[in-house]
C-alpha cells in the first residue's frame, strides 16, 4: 500500500497568488473575465471548482492560461510520507527530494561532499540545517562554519556557496518553491 495517492488539484490558491501578484481585486477579475465576485472567492477559497471553460475565463483576465494556473495548483491530499531510503548509500554524494509534488514548500537532503565551487542565489527564503557532519558556507562574502544541530537562514537573492567539512555529512535545505512569488510586507 503506497503512502500518496493522487487526489484532484486545489486551484483557488494559485487564482488567489496570481490575482495579488498582479494587484488585482476580485471585483476587476470579475469584471474582466465575466463570472462574479462571490463564485470568484469560491474558487479561491476551494469552495467552488470551475469548469474548464471558467477557468479559462479567469486565466485570460489574470493573464495566464489554464494550463499555467493548474500547474501552480496544489493537491488536495493533506499528508504525505517520503520513507527513509534505506539502500547502501556509497560514497558518492547525493541528494533526495523530502518532498513529492507541486508544493509551496520544497526540502531536500544532501547526503556527503557537495561541490563546494557552485554558487547558487534563489528567488525566495530557504532554510539550511545540518542533521549529522559538518559544513563550511560562504554567503554574502562571509564564510560561517556550522555543525551538527546548526541551521544558517538565507533570505531571498542571497549568493551562496556551501561544502562539507566531514565525510557523510547530512543537510537538509527547506525553501519556498521557486514557483511562489515571496512577497515582502508592504508599509501601509
Amino acid at each position: 500500500m503506497g503512502d500518496h495517492k493522487e487526489q484532484p488539484l486545489r486551484v483557488g490558491a494559485a487564482v488567489r497568488r496570481r490575482r495579488r501578484s498582479l494587484e488585482l481585486t476580485l471585483a476587476v477579475v470579475a469584471e474582466r473575465s465575466g463570472l462574479s465576485v462571490p463564485f470568484l472567492s469560491q474558487i479561491e477559497n476551494d469552495r467552488a471548482r470551475p469548469s474548464t471553460s471558467s477557468l479559462e475565463k479567469v486565466a485570460d483576465a489574470l493573464r495566464t492560461t489554464a494550463v499555467e494556473l493548474l500547474a501552480a495548483a496544489d493537491p488536495a491530499c493533506s499528508v504525505d510520507v517520503v520513507r527513509a531510503e534505506l539502500a547502501d548509500p556509497g560514497p558518492e554524494p547525493r541528494s533526495r527530494s523530502l518532498v513529492r509534488g507541486h508544493h509551496q514548500m520544497h526540502a531536500s537532503e544532501f547526503t556527503g561532499d557537495h561541490e563546494a565551487g557552485r554558487e547558487f542565489q534563489y528567488r525566495n527564503d530557504q532554510l539550511m540545517y545540518v542533521a549529522d557532519g559538518a559544513v563550511e558556507i560562504e554567503a554574502e562574502g562571509r564564510a560561517y562554519r556550522l555543525g551538527r544541530g546548526d541551521t544558517l537562514y538565507l533570505t531571498g537573492g542571497v549568493r551562496h556557496r556551501w561544502r562539507a567539512t566531514v565525510p557523510d555529512t547530512r543537510v537538509v535545505v527547506v525553501a519556498v518553491a521557486e514557483h511562489i512569488e515571496a512577497v515582502r510586507d508592504r508599509k501601509r
